[in-house]
């Protein structure tokens, strides 16, 4: 048995768990409740909250400074810590595997922010917007992350889905664009091409149908994560792709979109969003809650590599 849950086994550490979950909600530097405030909201003892206090700080989850009649503050916290002794769980999201810079940065600003509230996040790593949608609905995540563009798709079939937070243009990816095998003298779509279509992402095979409307094309069902290799073998002529992989647009010819219904559609697909179902009333108070412009920030500091990115 761990220290901390030795150290919980009595009413001192039972009144410890309570107070560490308000003290997750203070900033290091700020002032904490009174003793008696303590007392009054959790119904014990003064005597019970000094000991819990001398719980928290053996424990190094907690550095209190008296500062006479001004209070006490908290000097330093470990969150980690707090939050295990607080017994407080985690939300599981999940989103698009972390290929792009774009990706590692929403992450870790998920990541980041989250581990600041009283719930963290926990992430997991799934391609294809169909298939987090079907773990969403099956309930073994909380929330997922995709594009404004698949969301709204699918909100037209299920109305027991909620789009909870939006992050705004270009948090997805930076653009989507049509990628062309070198061989080919063109970056547009023509008549005979073999066009590499991904059912089980709603943005690409979307927007791959969208700008093939009214064009001969031989459309090839792929794996998104298969296109690089299969333009560069030579298995297919063009493909929807994210702008944002480094290794294709210095490998490949790159056109823009010429149908302007898949220019449309292409600046929904490059905003991220939170889907959620509707009865899931805890989970959207939490995501509500989330910093949206620390966590764009972060991104964009991955994005820049002035930050590391972890997830």
């Amino acid at each position: 048995m761990s220290r901390i849950w030795r150290s919980l086994f009595s009413k001192n550490g039972l009144a410890a768990k309570e107070i560490a979950k308000e003290l997750l909600l203070i900033d290091e530097g700020g002032r904490i409740p009174r003793v008696s405030d303590f007392a009054t909201r959790l119904s014990i003892g003064n005597g019970t909250v000094q000991g819990a206090l001398k719980v928290l700080d053996k424990l190094h989850a907690i550095g209190l400074e008296s500062r006479g009649h001004l209070g006490t503050f908290l000097i330093k916290k470990d969150v980690l810590l707090l939050k295990e002794i607080a017994g407080v769980g985690s939300l599981i999201g999940a989103m698009p595997l972390p290929y792009s810079s774009k990706y590692e940065g929403l992450a870790t600003g998920l990541i980041e922010v989250s581990d600041q509230m009283l719930n963290h996040i926990d992430l997991a790593y799934m391609r294809g917007s169909k298939h987090r949608l079907d773990a969403l609905k099956s309930r073994r995540y909380d929330f997922i992350v995709m594009s404004q563009l698949a969301a709204e798709e699918e909100l037209m079939n299920d109305t027991n889905l909620e789009i909870v937070v939006n992050f705004g243009p270009q948090s997805y990816v930076t653009s989507h664009k049509i990628f062309f095998a070198n061989k080919l003298a063109t970056t547009k779509i023509m008549d005979g091409m073999r066009i590499g279509i991904d059912y089980t992402s709603i943005d690409q095979s979307t927007i791959t149908l969208l700008e093939c409307e009214g064009i001969d094309v031989n459309l090839v069902p792929v794996n998104y994560m298969q296109l690089f290799d299969m333009l560069l073998d030579g298995e297919l002529d063009a493909a929807v792709w994210n702008a944002d992989e480094n290794r294709s647009k210095e490998t490949f010819s790159v056109g823009d979109f010429l149908s302007e219904k898949a220019k449309a559609l292409a600046e929904k697909a490059a905003t991220s969003v939170l889907l959620i179902e509707k009865d899931r009333k805890d989970i959207l108070e939490y995501l509500l809650q989330l910093d949206k412009e620390k966590i764009l920030d972060i991104q964009d500091k991955v994005v820049k590599k002035e930050k590391l990115p972890h997830y």
